[in-house]
């Protein structure tokens, strides 16, 4: 068995096959077997496509596997082919839909070297039409080190910091790799396949959860530049666009013919991909400012909460608690408060770190980060309440100003160092500040003030929060332990606006522009991003092709 190798074509998939924990080395093909009705001697080879747990009864965790196999007896794999419960193997190879000309004279520009963006220039890469991928930030190890210099001395470069550098948001994080989106062309497949390439573990392509980590992410997007740029593919780093060139019509008809950059250069291109993350507010006011089409869009805001990861471990796995094939159990939670928000557990990040997230001067911002091991000693989550338009003022930006402002309120609560305000739960649902700290020791860097969040939350977030953490204890045993910890302020959860697209993921009112990923509204984490890349690059190609 290699569960790292694709299927052949001619398999057949069979899914909910379920064994315990400890089961042997033989019991997955007998299982197989049993579940085909044959002999297990008759199967030519299997491989494992899925592997999830079922945690649901902790006296009975068990592992469900999602098989493709092929038998030896031709006859009797297509007789099998029709029984219930068993379906061909999908065809899930990516086939290239075009090609560059030999004398390209357009080439397209990317603005950002996130994940969305990574997989925009690497499809464009290989399709060869040699994309010019800017970056306001630094390489990936250089923006490591500055990200570093805020965690461990509070110096903040708003250029090169956890939101800004190569890499996006993405490369400090949990580094999930899954995504609840729908993918008929199991482009998702595609974006595992390119990461493995670049040095993933092969893991991810058959883990139902899979995550690779901040330092292991840091590796594959070097690889993935090499790889970009040995296909012809340019990468210009602390460059940052400053506007679009746009010309327009008589019918009023708009077209993007390239971009400025903050160096004055002007780089002409019909065709510009803007995947630029969430944090890039100076970018969405230029798009206001150049009437590109925005829409205001909800996001949401809060905390990051820290409970013990072994408090988590033991209510999910029970006795199985430290089990390395169950790892650091993870959990989502949501909860519908009597004042009509929606508290949720966002991001969550086992055995990893609360990190600090800003991008600008003057504000607190928190994240969730974890490594490869997943081994810290505190689990960490966002907990946070949904935002409507209609919360804010202010009009498409108001989320913006919104979110500055809490931002703003927590680096005060801090003590203006960007040190993080925290309080204990127990003081949280009493009501009243936390003055001292108790066994959970908080794992944000460079160090916390212990206060109360209502200085730096909305009201309406602190009710629906006090009621989710009583309700989430329900769920989980000692999730309102008092000594739990919560680190002020959770606000970059997604973009608070949407840079509207239609089907061809061409600007609804600005042709050639190509808003994609997270920033624009259209992703929701690395796996989503990525496939929302090869969407847009495909998109791009067909246009530059049909010109």
């Amino acid at each position: 068995m290699n569960p790292a190798n694709e299927p052949a074509l001619s398999s057949l998939r069979l899914t909910e096959i379920r064994l315990p924990l400890d089961h042997g080395p033989d019991a997955l093909a007998q299982a197989v077997a049993l579940r085909l009705g044959t002999d297990p001697g008759r199967i030519a080879d299997y491989t494992v496509f899925r592997r999830s747990v079922d945690a649901r009864s902790k006296a009975r965790i068990q592992l469900a596997y999602t098989i493709d196999v092929r038998l030896t007896d031709a006859a009797e794999h297509a007789a099998l082919a029709a029984k219930p419960g068993v379906r061909p193997t999908p065809d899930m190879r990516y086939r290239l839909p075009a090609r560059a000309s030999a004398h390209l004279a357009d080439r397209p520009v990317v603005i950002g070297t996130g994940p969305c963006d990574l997989f925009i220039g690497l499809m464009l890469a290989r399709m060869g039409f040699r994309p010019i991928i800017l970056e306001r930030g630094k390489v990936v190890r250089e923006r490591t080190k500055d990200t570093w210099g805020l965690w461990r001395r509070g110096v903040l470069d708003p250029g090169s910091n956890v939101q800004f550098g190569e890499g996006g948001a993405g490369t400090f994080s949990d580094g999930k790799l899954w995504s609840q989106i729908k993918d008929p062309r199991h482009l998702g497949r595609k974006v595992l396949e390119e990461f493995v390439a670049a040095g993933a573990p092969d893991e991810i392509l058959w883990q139902a959860h899979p995550h690779i980590g901040t330092f292991r992410l840091v590796t594959m997007v070097e690889s993935l530049r090499a790889t970009i740029e040995a296909l012809g593919g340019e990468y210009r780093f602390e460059t940052e666009v400053v506007d679009l060139l746009i010309e327009e019509d008589t019918s009023g008809a708009r077209q993007v013919r390239g971009v400025v950059l903050a160096s004055g250069e002007a780089i002409a291109s019909n065709h510009v991909a803007l995947a630029v993350g969430h944090s890039a507010r100076d970018c969405f006011a230029m798009l206001e400012r150049r009437g590109v089409h925005l829409q205001a869009k909800p996001f949401s805001i809060g905390v990051r909460i820290e409970h013990p990861q072994s408090l988590i471990d033991n209510d999910r796995w029970g006795a199985q608690a430290g089990n390395k094939l169950l790892g650091a159990a993870e959990y989502r939670l949501v909860h519908h408060a009597s004042n009509g928000r929606t508290a949720y557990s966002f991001c969550m990040c086992p055995g990893g770190t609360v990190v600090a997230a800003t991008s600008e001067t003057g504000r607190v911002v928190t994240n969730g980060m974890s490594q490869y091991s997943r081994a810290e000693r505190n689990a960490n989550s966002g907990l946070v309440v949904d935002i409507a338009p209609g919360d804010y003022p202010g009009g498409l930006l108001g989320g913006v100003a919104f979110q500055r402002h809490w931002e703003e309120r927590a680096f005060a609560a801090g003590g203006s160092t960007y040190a993080a305000p925290v309080q204990l739960v127990g003081d949280f649902l009493a009501g009243r500040p936390s003055t001292k700290l108790g066994s959970v020791i908080p794992s944000y860097r460079p160090g916390v003030t212990p206060t109360d969040l209502s200085l730096c939350l909305p009201a309406f977030a602190i009710t629906a929060l006090r009621e989710a953490i009583v309700a989430f204890d329900r769920e989980i045993d000692g999730y309102a332990m008092a000594d739990a910890v919560m680190t002020g302020v959770e606000t970059r959860t997604s973009a608070p606006v949407r840079i509207a697209r239609d089907k061809g993921f061409e600007s609804i009112n600005t042709r050639g522009l190509y808003p994609a990923g997270e920033g624009a509204g259209y992703a929701g984490g690395i796996l989503s991003a990525g496939v929302d890349g090869i969407r847009v690059a495909e998109a791009i190609a067909a246009a530059i092709v049909s010109a």
